[in-house]
């Protein structure tokens, strides 16, 4: 076995001709030095350069000096960060060195491929990037492109799955402290595939501000030129504008099919989702509208998952596979985001198209609606994201027992509950399923209560850190306006919602989900920003309706 770092400019397509699996490699989370690479790979493991407590430490002459320092910097990473594990397990199994070989070469130095019972090449990282690595692995059974249970994702792998996949070959578990899955070959060999997808990938990340980021801006301003020179039909931009809101994944789905370039995708958002909202307005009065683009947008999103397609991934709200977070499933983002759809666009549907139903019959569409969006949006063949699994149960809970006007006992018992049954039915599903997902590899294999709550710490610190990246900082302030005024105003609020109980329960579901999701996820800031903000869609969806009552 051996494992060749090549030249970096070594191509995909070199790979494919030279009678290997192609595919590229995730260099790691984010920007990283290239010792960071290196190290990732022989550890199988890796965090956010920004975790560990100091840099990682420049190359010196004193290799043992730099050594050590390498070991205490992993020690206080919230992970099993364990550099050199891929060494330490082969010379604990007793795998003699001449099975194992790490070299530096180039593609036309190597024999034959079929020389080795298994070879793999990577390009070597040059620098700081986070530009994914051309690799190829050659062996027995490999014969299509390059994909792992990590990526689930064609032609793409990360630098965490080389570890598990050399001690595959040799018969050997890999440690616990290992998260990468071993690589495999699937499909034909198609370089040009890879190279697109990983195109793709590679805009995702810079994207977002101007496509996402810019037409938001300008759809705020827009809403506010309208507000100021016409008032009497702001109550009608605002529900365009909210309508526009919730259109937006929509149609960055529709993007990630088309994969076109910046200006091209900012211009489809720009116009698309507006064009959407205007055409949905027009067909659909009222809540029904607001129930309809909520439906539209989830329904989408589930079904590209169900399906197994990669559009959520390409898309530039996926869960940011350019970036090495994650590369199947949903993220974050859409977790955030999604829960207010469900839950509140429920509320929206039992007003606008159920009015007359009764508050019994509500609460079970809440909790009815909320488990299946648990199951869509969580369950490892799906969704993959366990925070779904906490977040939809609770929001449809808290609905519910608004609905149900159950006493407070009532009301605690279902909320604590609810998460914690879907989990365990999650649970059993991917375990007989062999999903092999998030929620199976970091809870059921924790291997105990202790590392089950090293997990759980590992979250927290993970979430707190969150708050101090500076792009979610600068809007924390605002977010925190928002709260005060919203509980200040409670009282408007109330009147804005007035007749309308299912929407009330509908967005105080929404607004658990969000403070919930804040606190059980790693990305907390990130979900407490995108769920405000579409809490503030519906409830300004909720005063529009209530200015055309009163008109």
């Amino acid at each position: 076995m051996v494992l060749a770092w090549l030249p970096s400019d070594t191509t995909v397509p070199q790979l494919a001709e030279a009678g290997f699996s192609p595919g590229v490699m995730s260099a790691g989370l984010g920007t990283v030095p290239a010792a960071q690479t290196y190290l990732d790979v022989g550890q199988g493991n890796r965090v956010f350069d920004s975790l560990y407590d100091e840099p990682l430490p420049g190359p010196r002459g004193d290799r043992s000096r730099w050594w050590r320092e390498v070991v205490e910097r992993a020690e206080s990473a919230p992970a099993d960060i364990v550099p050199g594990l891929l060494r330490e397990t082969l010379a604990r199994e007793g795998v003699p060195p001449r099975l194992f070989e790490v070299r530096q070469t180039s593609l036309d130095q190597l024999p034959p491929a079929a020389s080795y019972g298994l070879l793999i090449a990577i390009a070597q990282p040059i620098g700081e990037s986070d530009a994914p690595l051309p690799i190829g692995i050659a062996g027995p059974a490999f014969d299509g492109n390059l994909t792992s249970d990590s990526t689930r994702m064609d032609g793409y792998v990360l630098s965490t799955d080389v570890a598990p996949t050399i001690l595959e070959e040799l018969g050997i578990e890999p440690p616990s402290q290992m998260s990468g899955q071993p690589i495999r070959a699937e499909g034909t060999v198609d370089p040009g595939a890879i190279e697109a997808r990983a195109e793709r990938m590679d805009v995702i990340s810079s994207r977002r501000g101007p496509v996402i980021g810019l037409n938001v801006a300008i759809w705020l301003a827009a809403l506010l030129l309208v507000a100021l020179v016409a008032r009497r039909r702001a109550p009608a931009a605002v529900r365009v504008a909210g309508l526009a809101a919730v259109y937006l994944p929509l149609v960055l789905l529709l993007g990630a099919a088309l994969e076109p370039g910046q200006t091209a995708e900012q211009l489809l958002v720009l116009t698309g989702a507006p064009l959407l909202a205007a055409l949905t307005l027009w067909l659909l009065r009222g809540y029904r509208a607001l129930a309809l683009a909520s439906f539209l947008t989830v329904l989408a999103y589930a079904t590209d998952l169900v399906t197994g397609s990669p559009l959520t991934a390409l898309s530039l709200l996926g869960p940011n596979p350019g970036l090495g977070v994650r590369f199947y499933g949903i993220g974050n983002e859409l977790e955030a985001l999604l829960a207010v759809l469900v839950v509140a666009g429920t509320g929206a549907a039992l007003v606008g198209f159920f009015g007359n139903v009764s508050n019994r019959a509500a609460a079970i569409v809440f909790l009815v609606v909320g488990l299946l969006a648990a199951f869509v949006f969580a369950a490892g063949r799906f969704g993959a994201d366990v925070g779904a699994a906490i977040v939809f149960p609770v929001g449809a809970a808290v609905a519910a027992v608004t609905m149900a006007g159950r006493g407070r006992r009532t009301a605690l018992v279902a909320v604590v509950a609810a998460p914690f049954a879907v989990l365990a039915l999650l649970a059993l599903i991917d375990l007989l399923s062999g999903a092999n997902a998030h929620l199976t590899r970091s809870v059921l294999d924790a291997g105990g209560f202790g590392n089950l709550a090293d997990v759980a710490q590992r979250r927290l610190q993970l979430s707190a850190h969150s708050f101090a990246r500076p792009v979610l900082l600068a809007f924390l302030p605002v977010v925190l306006l928002v709260g005060a005024l919203a509980y200040l105003r409670r009282d408007r609020l109330r009147v804005w919602l007035e007749g309308v109980p299912a929407m009330r329960a509908g967005l105080l579901g929404a607004l658990a989900a969000t403070v919930i999701g804040t606190l059980a996820n790693d990305s907390g800031a990130l979900l407490l920003e995108i769920g405000t903000a579409y809490l503030l869609v519906f409830t300004g969806f909720a005063w529009a309706q209530s200015r055309a009552g009163a008109e």
